[in-house]
């Protein structure tokens, strides 16, 4: 079998030349945001100002991150390489020392006359980008973190006896809190403050707004929980632990188990489960965390129409993996099921995605607002995608010669992509034949069984590497022997498998390896014929 049938479509003109001078880039990226949208047919999540850019954009239905926690991801697709390249599977780590030298998108947009910004969460902070957010490689200005950040894991959370705690669920009155704010409501000032700048500069920009939220704890302004009445909340619709997962595939949620309010419900590890009653009130939080994002999405966006720049700029928004909200008894991200892999990833071309005559592209709408008018209906891409794919779409879509693929092994190559430029699947006038035949993830553990820190292995301590192939009927994962020494997994070293066919069972609840037999050996050798052939 061949891991692969995708053969891009060559687009004969150059996006940019629509223009004078070259396309703009504002890329949005939320933090452990599923696809819970209006766009994404989710029937609970208001999200008008999301939906609105997609209505003028392509959504891809089925984008997938290359792993489901915060650093390996977001170093995945900003380098366009996977984890298994980027020798980053925690957050311990900084590539260019313990992989390669590797050019990250705003860095090949900086490298081609860009002014590029960052504001927020776009590389993980700390090690794992050399602690200055790889500035000044791909930044050609000091990135810019809110100062009300400092105050997110502090006590702040305000219990129903006045006193103060670090808790999951803080809803909050914003003029009580620290310095008078929160963090995403300042990324959004900064972000307008910057795209007020270059409106008269007369130099193409890459700008990069990554918002801290739905990430925990759901420190969010109050009144965004009363889009969502808690006696309207549901349960996940799989909310009991499959009987034929292996342990080696659960997640523990051990992050949200460290915050005081869950602390005091005494849940059991490592299967629980969270009382019902407080798992609606984590799912109406969540919910509100979207929209409370949603609503600062539309506010950049309307800057951006305000000045003029809509016409101008590509607008990509997406997330660096999903979150679980209780399906198959689990609790944020951490696996390589759909609900922790997949994303949103919805690309606006000017002129491409939507007509340039429109006099306005983008007008905030207040969510509050339940008499907003609804936009039309996105125009979607079903096949297979990845986050590693943005960095060729986006170079492509800006006229940019996007990035050769990658070799194997290509830890001496500082410019190449493992991903495929989306380009020719933007236009709906277009009607591409072929696309990706499989999406991979992966995910490691340190042991069979599970652990606290199943979760969130160090690098030294994993012992076992999950691949996923995520097809448009199947999931399959191996879990596998992995040498951290050396980075390599052993294929023939199979602990466990997991396999579901997603027209029976689309919640990935019933795993039919059991019956597998020999067959995983088969699957096995497929498996590492597409790590490699990708």
């Amino acid at each position: 079998p061949t891991c692969l049938v995708f053969t891009e479509m060559h687009v004969t003109f150059n996006f940019s030349l629509l223009f004078v001078g070259k396309l703009n880039v504002l890329y949005i990226i939320a933090d452990d945001l599923r696809p819970t949208l209006g766009c994404y047919s989710d029937p609970v999540v208001k999200s008008p100002n999301i939906d609105l850019l997609a209505s003028k954009s392509t959504v891809f239905f089925n984008a997938y991150a290359q792993q489901a926690v915060c650093g390996p991801s977001r170093t995945s697709f900003l380098t366009s390489r996977r984890p298994d390249t980027t020798k980053l599977y925690d957050f311990n780590s900084y590539w260019r020392v313990s992989a390669g030298n590797y050019t990250t998108l705003p860095q090949y947009f900086k490298s081609n006359g860009y002014i590029t910004m960052s504001v927020g969460k776009v590389f993980h902070p700390g090690i794992a980008s050399n602690h200055t957010d790889d500035y000044p490689y791909s930044w050609s200005v000091p990135p810019y973190h809110p100062p009300s950040f400092s105050y997110e894991k502090r006590k702040v959370c305000k219990d129903k006896d006045g006193t103060l705690h670090s808790n999951l669920l803080c809803s909050v009155n914003v003029s009580e809190m620290p310095l008078g704010t929160l963090p995403d409501l300042e990324n959004t000032a900064e972000a307008i403050r910057l795209l007020k700048s270059m409106k008269d500069l007369g130099n193409p920009f890459f700008l990069a707004v990554g918002f801290y939220k739905p990430h925990i704890p759901f420190r969010i302004p109050q009144e965004y929980l009363k889009l969502y009445p808690i006696e309207n909340m549901t349960l996940a619709p799989d909310p009991e632990v499959p009987k034929k997962l292996p342990e080696v595939a659960y997640n523990p949620w051990t992050d949200i188990r460290k915050r005081e309010d869950v602390q005091a419900l005494n849940i059991s590890f490592p299967y629980g489960p969270i009382p019902k009653d407080f798992q609606l009130r984590i799912r109406q939080h969540y919910f509100a965390s979207v929209s409370y994002v949603d609503a600062q999405v539309g506010k950049i966006l309307q800057a951006l129409e305000d000045l003029d720049l809509a016409k101008q700029t590509i607008v990509v928004f997406t997330s660096d993996h999903g979150w679980a909200l209780g399906e198959h008894g689990e609790w944020a991200k951490y696996s390589n099921f759909d609900v922790a892999t997949r994303v949103p990833l919805v690309v606006y071309a000017p002129g491409m995605t939507w007509p340039l005559q429109e006099d306005r592209m983008f007008s905030y709408v207040d969510v509050f607002n339940s008499a907003a008018e609804q936009p039309a209906e996105a125009y979607g891409v079903h096949g297979m995608v990845e986050l590693v794919d943005v960095f060729p779409t986006v170079a492509s879509l800006a006229g940019l010669p996007p990035p050769r693929r990658c070799p194997f092994p290509s830890f001496q190559v500082e410019l190449c992509t493992e991903g495929f430029s989306l380009a020719s699947l933007l236009d709906r006038h277009l009607r591409p034949t072929s696309h990706h035949a499989y999406a991979h993830s992966q995910y490691p553990r340190p042991s069979d069984s599970i652990r606290p820190d199943s979760d969130l292995p160090a690098l030294a301590d994993i012992r076992i590497m999950g691949y996923s192939l995520r097809s448009s009927d199947y999931r399959y994962t191996l879990w596998v022997g992995f040498d951290p020494k050396t980075f390599r997994a052993n294929m023939t070293d199979v602990h466990a498998g997991e396999l579901y066919f997603l027209a029976e069972d689309p919640g990935e609840d019933h795993n039919l390896c059991n019956i597998c037999g020999n067959v995983n050996i088969y699957l096995a050798s497929f498996l590492v014929h597409c790590v490699m052939c990708h």
